[in-house]
């Protein structure tokens, strides 16, 4: 049996991979989450989730950890979900890349800031999202597309970022803590 220095240091090559899937676990997380919800379960309201999942890891991930998230990564989350939820294609490219810059620009006030704050801050920009998306598939429709599914999206959006950030929070601190790699 080994004794001393052999078992007690670790391998560089595994805190590098346990660094790096931390780093990831944001990116990895979020594309498997669409895929998933993507799936047809059957569940009602099913593809209004889609876009509120979307929205809700590109927002706390902007917000808590920027780099975890690079603007190409969510542009093809974007796609994905376009391919997805048979949108325009490129549509909620823009619009998740709009959410991102405008979670950075105000990411100085947000952090610091209570959860109830962080909250509204969503619902408002999913709203304005969510619109968006409406007003641009109207436009490209040339017809005024109902409102409900608008009010769907925003409705989630408002009442499930608490439960998705709990999530989000407990894995920041925990699997994709990078500074525990």
């Amino acid at each position: 049996m080994a004794r001393g220095p052999a078992l007690r240091r670790p391998t560089r090559s595994w805190r590098q991979i346990d660094a790096a899937s931390r780093r990831l676990f944001p990116c990895v997380t979020l594309l498997f989450g669409l895929f998933i919800i993507g799936m047809p379960f059957g569940i009602p309201g099913q593809a209004a989730l889609r876009p509120v999942y979307a929205m809700a890891w590109v927002y706390f991930w902007s917000l808590y950890r920027p780099a975890s998230l690079p603007a190409p990564l969510v542009a093809l989350c974007g796609l994905l979900l376009d391919l997805l939820g048979l949108s325009p294609f490129g549509l909620w490219a823009v619009l998740l890349l709009l959410l991102q810059w405008v979670t950075l620009l105000l990411r100085r006030k947000l952090v610091p800031a209570r959860f109830l704050l962080v909250w509204a801050a969503f619902t408002a920009m999913a709203a304005v999202s969510v619109a968006l998306a409406w007003a641009a598939e109207s436009a490209l429709t040339r017809s005024w597309l109902p409102t409900a599914p608008l009010m769907l999206e925003g409705l989630l959006a408002a009442g499930l970022y608490p439960a998705l950030a709990a999530l989000l929070i407990r894995a920041h601190r925990g699997p994709a803590a990078v500074e525990q790699a």
